[in-house]
């Protein structure tokens, strides 16, 4: 019997590696010149901060589905956590492609807005669920406003 977090995982972990193949070497070339404020100290500790985020977010679904298993309420909800972690992952293959520190503050912004009405739209349901998603509604302003900052710091990039 397949498990709903098998399916859930399955489908979180084939979308991240889709959305990495679209990264080239130019691509990651181009991020890594890129100039960082003087603060940003912790960068080292951005790869954990993103596993930690994709793990709660991936248990918030799979409490969700369990909750009401095939509702289509649940259906929707699993589709706005799919919506989710499509512009999640799109911020660096996007902004990379296009070389914009804008574009990347723009999906920033928005993945934390989605972000923020999916953990009010899962509260009802289950407030686990919604907790999980708070690491990444903590996140996501700090990683955005990252963004945004290092545009007058690379305004070429801009």
């Amino acid at each position: 019997m397949i498990r709903s977090w098998m399916v859930i995982g399955g489908v979180a972990f084939l979308v991240a590696l889709a959305n990495n193949v679209l990264l080239t070497p130019n691509d990651i070339r181009w991020f890594n010149r890129l100039t960082r404020p003087g603060w940003l100290t912790f960068e080292k500790a951005i790869p954990l901060i993103w596993i930690i985020v994709f793990i709660g977010g991936a248990w918030s679904a799979i409490l969700v589905w369990e909750a009401e298993p095939g509702t289509s309420q649940t259906w929707a909800l699993m589709g706005f956590y799919l919506l989710l972690e499509f512009v999640i992952l799109s911020y660096t293959p996007v902004m990379c492609k296009v070389k914009s520190l804008r574009v990347g503050t723009i999906l920033g912004g928005t993945g934390f807005i989605l972000g923020l009405m999916l953990m009010v739209s899962v509260w009802p349901i289950s407030q686990t669920a919604a907790l999980l998603l708070l690491p990444f509604v903590l996140w996501s302003p700090i990683g955005t406003y990252t963004t945004w900052a290092m545009i007058p710091l690379n305004p070429a990039d801009a």
